[in-house]
């Protein structure tokens, strides 16, 4: 199997772990449906399959009822999501709702698909929290009948580009297809990650804020990823998995560039790399050793909330007052704003019997005093 094959396997993955809906795009007869059923049968989980293009709107926006003793109306469910939740429901299992060709369902089909991919809701029952979103689709001029996603569907999608190769398909033939498998995380290191992604994430759009919201401006983007808040958060959410993850690279690119577009990725990745963050477990070891950068209050912010994302995933006393230390050189450094918007959380955590330094006291005293910390023990 190729390495970009092997890498698209386990972006698919990521996102079904970070539970953020994905769309695979590809040509007709590259093995969509069959990978997906591959996967939901190599995770025990059940498949609910929808072909988007033969569906009416009330089969995901759901049928009225009228009930005769009230005389209001429900909002009744599909046989396939009432499946979906009785299988998965008090089960442990997970769900997959695939819909299938879901680029050659009209506008007003997928203006219905809305609730379901976002927020897991069709009419109105509500599935279960372990069901995960699968949608695949030919490009439009592959398509029988095929129109563009519409931006509020395409801005729900993780979009992952989906093709298999002549060495996948020997390997596949011959010794058999290879799996999907959904990497597995500690859950500490993905709270961590969690915190410190959306820190990053937010640091980033503040600093460039033209790329907060941009609409596709052609033909050529529409139907596919484009930054805008909602999909900036799923941004985070895909990046905090990956690294929880330790997937490579090219993984993370993929699907930070399949949430918020190619070029927005690829400046938040940059920018990453230009704010050369120092490992927050090696401040917490040595919160002496951190020099304030006054002209990179970005980098600041970013420090500040990561070391206080690894305190808050394991706190003890000493970590504690060692991000406390981190956040009194931010303040004494003039950037008391940061330091604050950190140290409230900060100080709300502090471990039984556990008393801030004097230097943390004088960096942090209107915290601590707002409080009531500068006096108790």
């Amino acid at each position: 199997m190729s390495q970009r094959h092997t890498d698209t396997c386990t972006a698919l993955g990521v996102a079904l772990l970070a539970n953020v809906p994905v769309v695979l795009w590809g040509p007709p007869g590259q093995g969509k449906s069959s990978v997906v059923r591959e996967l939901a049968d190599g995770l025990g989980a059940h498949l609910e399959t929808v072909i988007a293009s033969i569906r009416e709107p009330s089969d995901f926006a759901g049928l009225p009822v009228i009930d005769p003793a009230t005389g209001t109306a429900s909002l009744a469910a599909p046989s396939w999501a009432v499946r979906l939740r009785e299988a998965v429901e008090g089960t442990g299992r997970l769900g997959i709702q695939f819909y299938d060709e879901v680029s050659t369902a009209p506008p007003a089909t997928q203006a219905a698909l809305l609730r379901p991919i976002l927020e897991g809701v069709v009419g109105d029952l509500q599935l279960p929290a372990a069901v995960r979103t699968v949608a695949a689709a030919n490009p439009p001029d592959l398509a029988a009948d095929g129109w563009d996603l519409a931006p509020p569907v395409a801005n729900r999608f993780c979009h992952l580009t989906w093709e298999l190769d002549a060495d996948t398909v020997r390997e596949g033939f011959t010794t058999g297809w290879p799996a999907v498998t959904v990497p597995t995380v500690e859950d500490d290191a993905l709270r961590e990650a969690l915190v410190r992604s959306r820190a990053l994430v937010g640091v980033f759009v503040g600093a460039k804020p033209e790329l907060l919201t941009q609409l596709p401006r052609s033909a050529e983007d529409a139907g596919r990823a484009f930054p805008t808040p909602r999909s900036w958060e799923m941004a985070a959410r895909l990046h905090a998995h990956a690294v929880a993850a330790g997937v490579n690279t090219t993984v993370t690119t993929t699907l930070l560039a399949g949430t918020v577009g190619t070029t927005a990725a690829a400046m938040f990745l940059n920018h990453l790399r230009e704010l050369d963050l120092p490992d927050p477990e090696a401040l917490l070891a040595d919160p002496d050793s951190y020099v304030v950068d006054r002209r990179r209050t970005d980098q600041t912010y970013a420090v500040a909330a990561s070391v206080w994302a690894a305190t808050a995933a394991r706190t003890t006393p000493e970590r504690w007052n060692a991000c406390g230390a981190v956040l009194a050189a931010i303040a004494d450094a003039g950037s008391a704003d940061i330091a604050f918007s950190h140290g409230r959380r900060w100080a709300a955590a502090r471990p039984t019997g556990a008393l801030p330094s004097p230097r943390v006291v004088a960096g942090l005293a209107p915290i601590l005093r707002e409080l009531n910390l500068l006096t108790q023990s």
